[in-house]
């Protein structure tokens, strides 16, 4: 989405990206906020970041914690893509599913074997 001054919306980029998710896939999402942060911490070259207790590793024991996150880094993707709308578009869409798939327990291999990192 493009605001007023013709510039990407970058959160609600990352809003329509969580919402292009299948909706049995979007229910199952727990306990996880997503968030833009300007820039990763110094000397980390990261576009996103999960942290957290991935679904496939929540057992009865899991109660009363503070909620996963997903960190989205709006300086870098804006760096590296920024010059083209649809190119920053598609790649927000990328960084934010990669990072859900962590939270549903899918590890960087696994999203590279199947071709999707």
């Amino acid at each position: 989405m493009v605001d007023g001054t013709g510039e990407l919306d970058f959160e609600q980029e990352v809003e329509d990206a969580l919402a292009s998710l299948p909706p049995d896939l979007r229910e199952v999402v727990s306990n996880v906020a997503i968030v833009v942060e300007e820039e990763p911490p110094p000397g980390q070259p990261l576009l996103g970041l999960y942290q957290g207790i991935p679904l496939t590793r929540r057992g009865s024991g899991y109660a009363g914690v503070l909620p996963d996150k997903i960190t989205i880094y709006r300086g870098p993707l804006e760096r590296l893509y920024g010059a083209d709308r649809e190119s920053l578009r598609r790649q927000i869409r990328r960084v934010v599913l990669h990072e859900v798939a962590h939270h549903f327990g899918i590890s960087d291999e696994r999203l590279e074997e199947i071709g999707r990192y």
